[in-house]
């Protein structure tokens, strides 16, 4: 990676041909080589978006040249199609990415305020089990103060009795102490679950953000690296289907006035009459066998230019279709990849535990 990023630097600096003798000869340009970065050609490249960052994607190993880009710019060849759909590949699989992120993020929260813990005493019921302590602990003082007295006038048995209803009384006095305790505990739940019930998920790169949060936190999320990737990563494909949608909308309109023209030229009264007065010549065999030979051919023409528009509108839908094939069979292969390595980590845990289980039953034996 060193090495690459400062023969990036020699380049920029000295130039792409520092290395050539003077009487070596330069190589012509070519966006077409493989060396050159093709998302960078169609817009930008994605691995420059989020350096430093959890969505890091490392360095590029193509090369990223603004002359190339020009020439592919003005280039009308047909393979820029190829490079744009492998673009849109890539910025798809992407934001399919932060989609599930975004979805993950909001059934996180969903599920937080379900789980929220439900009071189990009132503000009226704790007041109320505050003053039936209250009115415990007096008749306690008095039921103690009465005990004594009887073990002074030498009534044992009155005095015991006494000390056991003492302790009946305290032990519901205790009952009610922790239903009070156990109340304070769940307002002070209900109020942690109304705070992260404040918490919203970005639509844009699925980080959590305080709802009312300080301005400057806020415009220090909408400014960061990965907020602002994914976002110009949305516009840039938005940007690529609506010019091909409109292509493809100015492509029918042509077809649709040249329709237009045909059956225009072909209704003139005027040409009906010039056919007419031709009848009437001399040449009238002749002029008909012109006129029949040049209408032949003019629509053996039309046909033709028909059939080619014809394959050429298939040939778009095919390139769609395959477009959008091959987007499911990348999506199916992660797919099935994340189920691999799924499998592969519980078969690998199984694998340790049995180990684990049999090296623990060889040291006991």
């Amino acid at each position: 990676m060193a090495v690459q990023a400062a023969a990036a630097l020699l380049d920029e600096l000295m130039g792409r041909y520092r290395n050539l003798a003077p009487s070596d000869k330069t190589k012509e340009l070519n966006w077409e080589d493989p060396e050159f970065c093709k998302y960078y050609m169609v817009k930008f490249c994605p691995h420059d978006l989020f350096v430093n960052t959890r969505a890091d994607l490392g360095t590029c190993p193509k090369v990223h040249d603004d002359e190339v880009k020009a020439l592919f710019e003005k280039s009308n060849s047909y393979k820029k199609q190829a490079y744009e759909d492998e673009f849109i590949r890539f910025a798809q699989s992407m934001l399919n990415e932060v989609e599930k992120k975004i979805t993950k993020g909001k059934q996180r929260l969903a599920l937080m305020s379900k789980n929220e813990p439900p009071s189990t005493i009132s503000v009226a019921q704790t007041q109320k089990n505050d003053e039936q302590i209250k009115l415990l602990s007096e008749k306690i003082n008095s039921l103690v103060n009465e005990a004594e007295a009887a073990g002074i006038e030498g009534n044992v048995e009155q005095a015991q009795g006494l000390m056991k209803l003492c302790d009946q009384l305290k032990e519901e006095r205790e009952t009610l102490k922790k239903q009070n305790d156990n109340s304070a505990w769940s307002q002070t739940a209900e109020l942690a679950a109304a705070q992260e019930k404040q918490m919203e998920v970005c639509e844009v790169c699925g980080a959590f953000l305080i709802v009312g949060d300080a301005q400057s936190r806020i415009d220090d999320h909408l400014m960061g690296k990965q907020h602002v990737g994914y976002a110009r990563l949305r516009s840039s494909l938005d940007e690529i289907m609506a010019a091909r949608a409109k292509e493809r909308e100015e492509k029918e309109k042509r077809r649709e006035e040249e329709r237009k023209e045909r059956t225009r030229r072909d209704d003139i009264p005027e040409r009906r009459r010039e056919r007419e007065k031709d009848r009437n010549t001399t040449n009238t065999d002749a002029r008909r066998h012109d006129e029949r030979h040049n209408s032949v051919r003019d629509y053996e023409r039309d046909r033709e230019r028909d059939r080619e528009r014809d394959r050429d509108r298939d040939r778009d839908r095919k390139r769609d279709d395959r477009t959008i094939k091959r987007r499911s069979d990348d999506r199916e292969d992660r797919e099935r990849e994340r189920d691999r390595n799924k499998k592969s980590r519980h078969e690998d845990r199984h694998h340790r535990r049995d180990r684990s289980r049999d090296s623990h039953r060889r040291r006991r034996d």
